[in-house]
């Protein structure tokens, strides 16, 4: 990996993009190396955080993608959803993934987070989609991850106007469920990981299965996903124990 540096953790994988020189802009060598990743993690599914890392000008998340590969994209390049194709496979990872954000994510940066199930930030995040200011739009989940994240008139005020957030504004649109310094960062999110890593990891498989399950599917899916799980050794046992700690046994 030279894009990424890994580190495996007992129920998670951190994961640090890592191109300081060029701010972590997302080129075709980082993209490759998530889709590497994911194959693992579709394999053995574990947690997944997803942070950058620091440069001579400060943190960054993510600064977007590389500029000079982007200058050179021609249709059949936007035909081939390179960026949105790697975000939605992070998406549909089998455990939830969380960004621990740090500085900017802008543009393709932006887009990664809003592909993650959880956001947290520090008090230095600035996160917005300036691409019409470069001619072109953000094409790789924004344009409808975002109206779910935060609605449509702030959404429109990101990828129309270029709207950058900040830490104080993204928390209040809930775009990030907690702020932390940023030495404590890395530490909230492994929390976080740790506490998801709690619950029985097939409820939640099925439970994120079912959250991004079309709305014409409910509540078939729901009902299914709960057959199996009524049937999971693993319901019994935690049950079991429940009722054993009720009853003082």
């Amino acid at each position: 990996m030279k894009a990424l540096e890994i580190e495996h953790g007992s129920n998670h994988v951190l994961v640090r993009l890592n191109r300081p020189d060029v701010r972590n802009a997302i080129d075709q060598q980082m993209v490759d190396e998530l889709h590497e990743l994911c194959s693992e993690l579709e394999l053995r599914p574990k947690i997944l955080i997803l942070t950058g890392c620091e440069t001579e000008k400060g943190a960054i998340f993510a600064s977007g993608a590389d500029i000079s590969q982007l200058r050179e994209r021609r249709n059949t390049d936007a035909l081939r959803g390179i960026n949105s194709t790697i975000f939605r496979r992070i998406a549909a990872l089998p455990m939830p993934v969380i960004a621990a954000i740090d500085g900017f994510a802008l543009g393709g940066g932006a887009e990664l987070a809003f592909a993650a199930d959880f956001r947290i930030g520090t008090p230095r995040i600035r996160i917005g989609n300036p691409e019409t200011g470069l001619g072109i739009m953000a094409a790789a989940g924004a344009t409808w991850r975002l109206i779910e994240l935060v609605g449509e008139p702030i959404a429109k005020e990101i990828l129309l106007a270029g709207r950058v957030l900040n830490a104080e504004e993204a928390l209040s649109l809930h775009l990030v469920t907690g702020i932390h310094e940023p030495e404590l960062l890395i530490d909230a999110a492994i929390a976080l990981a740790t506490r998801i890593s709690t619950q029985d990891p097939l409820a939640v498989r099925l439970t994120k299965k079912v959250m991004h399950a079309p709305r014409e599917a409910h509540p078939l899916v729901e009902e299914l996903a709960q057959a199996i799980l009524f049937e999971s050794p693993e319901k019994f046992t935690r049950m079991d124990a429940f009722l054993n700690k009720k009853n003082g046994k």
